[in-house]
């Protein structure tokens, strides 16, 4: 089946315009809107930095507030999309646009790309949908599309699919009227037509273009990606509480929930007796007893959260510092803490309220 570029371009430019979904980011576009909401939809539910967005930007709402927040406070502000390398990211880039671009947003594929967090797909979304650029791009959703508008059938993780998947990308957007209409529009389509189960071909304007739809083959295609095996976790966190206050403590900045304040925990690829989580986590415990154990699916992990009740021995003094303090319930609502974190507080404080 020969593919027009022009003709497909549109054909996907004249659905979006009539079928966009209403985006905070969209209603109102700007170059540091466009650039926070990129970093926001890496890995996490539009739904979800719908509800996060318009509170971060009324926070933060130009390169050089974040650049000069406190990093506690950005990662408050962060909570509930996870990920929070990229809250990091997103503030470290912030400090290169205000030394480096004059706290103005780049617009060009080369100056988006030097900044941390930003790779191809990030810099050609921003250059094309608010810079007008004609460049391409390629995300899970426009990968999907292009697969089967092109009866694509290779693994997807196969270097030659990916490039040819650029090269397909770039055809349409050179072929295009509008750029950014196009990418933002394939994008539009993957995620609510073409999707990766049951996809609405009548609702498509490319159906009569689509070499998998012809073929009644977009349930092959493309093939489901290899899952890789994930790390098995447990978390063994210790609840104490003292006159209202919550011990707490702060994880390192790199990896899982990095930088994030939690109760005090034990980490393993296997799980701990009661005895070897008392003696590993550092505190004069006079008991600890265990109140619930559940099972969190991440991404790229599969963790078992262990809580337990801590008691601290009579007169027992922690000396405070940068990575542990005792919070009031005020400061913890303030605080940054994974949901995993909070959960784990939730359950501590109704089994304190029980003993």
């Amino acid at each position: 089946m020969k593919k027009e570029p022009s003709k497909l371009a549109r054909m996907i430019e004249g659905w979006f315009a009539a079928n966009m979904r209403p985006m905070p980011w969209r209603s109102e576009r700007t170059p540091w809107r466009s650039f926070v909401s990129e970093f926001m939809l890496q890995q996490t539910q539009v739904s979800r930095v719908i509800e996060r967005f318009e509170p971060f930007m009324d926070r933060f709402g130009t390169p050089l507030l974040l650049a000069q927040a406190d990093e506690e406070a950005v990662l408050a502000m962060w909570q509930g999309l996870g990920y929070y390398r990229r809250a990091r990211n997103l503030q470290r880039a912030a400090a290169d646009i205000v030394d480096r671009f004059g706290g103005e947003v780049p617009l060009e594929v080369e100056g988006l790309m030097s900044l941390p967090g930003v790779g191809r797909y990030t810099a050609g979304s921003i250059a094309s949908i608010v810079g007008g650029r004609r460049v391409p791009i390629v995300d899970g959703n426009i990968t999907r599309l292009l697969a089967r508008m092109y009866e694509d059938d290779a693994a997807q993780d196969d270097r030659a699919f990916i490039a040819r998947t650029w090269e397909r990308s770039e055809q349409l957007v050179q072929a295009c009227c509008k750029p950014g209409v196009l990418n933002e529009g394939m994008m539009e389509l993957g995620a609510t037509v073409c999707t990766p189960a049951s996809p609405s071909c009548n609702a498509c304007p490319v159906r009569t273009c689509c070499g998998a739809c012809d073929s009644n083959r977009t349930g092959e295609i493309p093939p489901p990606k290899r899952r890789a095996v994930k790390e098995v976790l447990h978390h063994h966190a210790v609840v104490v509480e003292r006159r209202g206050r919550m011990l707490m403590q702060r994880r390192p900045g790199g990896g899982l929930w990095g930088g994030l304040w939690q109760a005090t925990a034990v980490e393993s690829p296997s799980r701990l007796t009661q005895q070897e989580v008392a003696k590993s986590c550092s505190l004069p415990l006079e008991s600890l007893t265990l109140v619930e154990s559940v099972q969190r699916q991440l991404t790229h992990r599969t963790v078992h959260l262990h809580v337990h009740i801590g008691v601290l021995k009579r007169g027992a003094r922690l000396p405070e510092g940068d990575h542990r303090r005792w919070m009031l319930a005020d400061e913890l609502i303030k605080a940054p803490l994974s949901n995993a974190a909070r959960h784990v507080l939730e359950v501590g404080k109704v089994a304190l309220a029980l003993s």
